[in-house]
């Protein structure tokens, strides 16, 4: 196998005979033939697009289906076979309306399904690495690839809750045709990745109008981190819509719902909140946790998105996924009538023990979203003016498990008094129950949302940039990045293509950055490697 895709790879060069994320090369291999399938259904889609025909299943399916690819969510080569079936279906049906075309060899490719998938998959992805004459160019293919995924993912989420943009569907499709045009240059393809973090804005726009229009603008909000006694289910991953109807079918249950790693910010939503009491408090950290944390959880647990990690016995009877999350063995849980049942997870959580002791009471605050932060900007510019706020730092990103990993919590803690720290997605975990006091009534530690909620920290960075009259550069704003799968190669496009320098990247910069890729955007943004956290607070505050 090989497998570069994330930034916890062998030896920070790539995965080779095992994945670290758990997935083994077999799963790899069918993994990476989907990805060839949806490359040869990509033709058809655009040149469907031409006719005006309408192409919404295939998008659709393109954006779930390469979801189901990101780090940490699908282990299931049977999932992954199921897919490349559909693939097939999809595009022979879109080629059947389309009419006589001369097809590019990709486009009729047919696997075969009496042979081994895995040897199929292994010989695409040998081909795909076999043809790289610029190992540059090789480079940006890789990184547009990875960063499809991430939007195709957040495109996903916006889509479960009525919100499209044609547009973003088409940077998917033009991506994935794109790798097999072998006259793109160097250029071309630094301008393709550019355009993926472009839609991929539009994409967590969408998203966060999904959110806020059906949820309200979050508030700021308390939420335990100690349990209450009964019944329990806990609800990991991204997905605010499961879990709004997973809370729906457990009301009048006497269940109390928890949240674990993105889905913290959940509870900053008013009409979520209100509506559904007993989504309660929040469990455990951050994702690479829950071999540990999950055992000692007693009620059902269920994964909506990503991360997963590969399972343990001791409680792989109590959990569940859905969607395009996916382990042998664990029982995912269908849909009926368009929507999940959660009925094996309420009768899992009824016959397990549940909490019999609150614990210490501990909590932490979310909620502090663009509406709440832009609202007291006066509040804050004046601060600023007046030299009570020196810096604004965004803390943030994915979570993992190396030990270098904790800089972003010495990072932190070593922040002077007269800054403030914006957080945003699982990276906060390594510091989010930090109590680091407030300016002028303001927290100095404010938890903006999920890794999606990137869109929300850069309307934040782009309104305090109009008040004060300069470019978003010269607000006295760092961003302090940490990264582990595609959705934040997603995010870091995306800051690209708004032209936003001086990022700072750990723990690891990404291995399929060759170094020219690497010069080219320390040349151009001034992206950079993280050092030390004192070095770098130095360097930020000037």
């Amino acid at each position: 196998m090989f497998c570069e895709q994330c930034e916890q790879t062998a030896s920070g060069n790539g995965c080779h005979q095992w994945g670290a994320c758990g997935k083994s090369p077999e799963v790899n291999a069918v993994q990476d033939l989907l990805v060839f399938s949806l490359r040869g259904l990509a033709p058809v889609v655009l040149k469907a697009r031409e006719r005006g025909i309408s192409t919404c299943e295939a998008d659709i399916f393109t954006c779930e289906s390469l979801f189901a690819t990101m780090t940490n969510v699908n282990f299931d080569a049977k999932r992954f076979s199921d897919y490349i079936r559909r693939c097939l279906d999809i595009r022979e049906a879109l080629k059947a309306r389309v009419g006589t075309e001369n097809w590019p060899a990709i486009a009729s490719y047919q696997p075969d399904f009496t042979g081994s998938l895995v040897e199929q998959g292994q010989e695409v992805s040998l081909e795909l690495i076999s043809q790289a004459r610029d190992v540059d160019i090789f480079s940006l293919k890789l990184t547009a690839i990875y960063g499809v995924k991430g939007l195709a993912s957040y495109s996903f989420h916006a889509y479960e809750l009525g919100q499209e943009d044609d547009t973003v569907y088409r940077v998917v499709a033009e991506i994935l045709a794109a790798i097999d045009n072998p006259d793109l240059t160097l250029n071309d393809w630094v301008n393709l990745c550019l355009e993926v973090g472009k839609a991929n804005l539009r994409a967590m726009e969408l998203l966060d109008a999904g959110h806020t229009e059906t949820y309200g603008h979050p508030v700021p909000t308390p939420v335990p981190l100690n349990p209450r006694v009964g019944k329990a289910i806990l609800v990991s991953g991204h997905d605010i819509k499961q879990l709004s109807a997973l809370l729906a079918q457990t009301a009048d249950t006497g269940i109390t719902v928890y949240t674990h790693g993105e889905l913290l910010p959940a509870h900053g939503y008013p009409r979520l909140k209100e509506k559904y009491p007993h989504l309660y408090g929040h469990y455990g950290t951050a994702w690479q946790n829950q071999t540990k944390e999950f055992p000692k959880f007693p009620g059902a647990i269920v994964i909506t998105t990503n991360c997963l990690m590969p399972t343990h016995e001791n409680y792989e009877g109590k959990l569940f996924t859905l969607g395009p999350v996916g382990y042998p063995g664990i029982t995912r849980l269908e849909e009926v009538d368009g929507s999940i049942d959660f009925r094996p997870v309420i009768e899992k959580a009824l016959e397990s023990p549940g909490f019999t002791d609150e614990g210490t009471p501990r909590q932490v605050s979310v909620g502090f979203a663009r509406n709440t932060v832009l609202s007291v900007a006066d509040t804050v510019i004046d601060a600023v003016k007046q030299g009570k706020i020196r810096h604004f730092f965004l803390v943030g990103g994915c979570d993992g498990a190396k030990p270098d990993r904790n800089y972003y919590t010495e990072f932190v803690e070593k922040v002077p008094e007269d800054c403030i720290v914006l957080t945003l997605a699982c990276g906060k975990f390594r510091f989010f129950d930090k109590q680091l006091g407030s300016i002028e009534g303001l927290p100095r530690l404010m938890d903006v949302g999920q890794c999606n909620d990137a869109y929300s920290a850069i309307q934040i960075a782009l309104g305090l940039a109009n008040a004060f009259n300069v470019s978003v550069n010269e607000i006295p704003l760092s961003l302090i990045i940490s990264w582990y799968e595609q959705k934040a190669i997603a995010v870091l496009l995306t800051l690209l293509y708004l032209g936003i320098h001086n990022i700072r990247l750990g723990p690891t910069l990404p291995a399929f950055f060759t170094p020219n890729v690497l010069k080219l955007l320390s040349d151009t943004y001034h992206l950079q490697a993280i050092t030390t956290p004192e070095q770098d607070l130095a360097a930020c505050l000037g």
